[in-house]
């Protein structure tokens, strides 16, 4: 339970009011960081939460990327995945076994430091998303 009162000061310290359901998806988010789809979320959740609905997984991974507690990840061209890193990262996804893994290194934070610096004079860059696709060292 003490978890839960984490997650919950942390969508409150971003705006969102904690309803259980919220915990609930947030909870799968925060101990599955494999960037799952809202259908992904769905499917792990249902069994568990019967009165948990497809919109309302939809409806909360939404208010959670527009108030920037998880990060939506554009990695495919047809399902937005979610991803609770929202500090400045990238996204390798391999093309043999569709794994999403996330890169954080101080090379990846210069990076997105130079992205925001070679910006024209008043510009300021409000989000950022940096996907790179090949194969992983588990499928080489």
């Amino acid at each position: 339970m003490e978890q839960d009162s984490i997650l919950a000061q942390k969508m409150q310290e971003k705006g969102i009011r904690p309803s259980f359901q919220r915990i609930v998806i947030y909870k799968y988010l925060a101990e599955n960081k494999n960037h799952p789809t809202v259908d992904a979320v769905y499917s792990a959740l249902s069994p568990l939460h019967p009165t948990l609905s497809r919109t309302t997984v939809y409806n909360t991974l939404h208010l959670f990327a527009q108030n920037k507690l998880v990060q939506q990840v554009n990695i495919e061209d047809d399902q937005a995945r979610y991803d609770v890193e929202t500090e400045p990262h990238m996204h390798f996804k391999c093309t043999k076994c569709g794994k999403i893994i996330d890169i954080c290194n101080e090379k990846v934070t210069d990076f997105y430091r130079d992205c925001n610096a070679v910006l024209p004079e008043h510009f300021s860059m409000e989000r950022s998303e940096i996907n790179v696709w090949g194969v992983c060292a588990s499928c080489s």
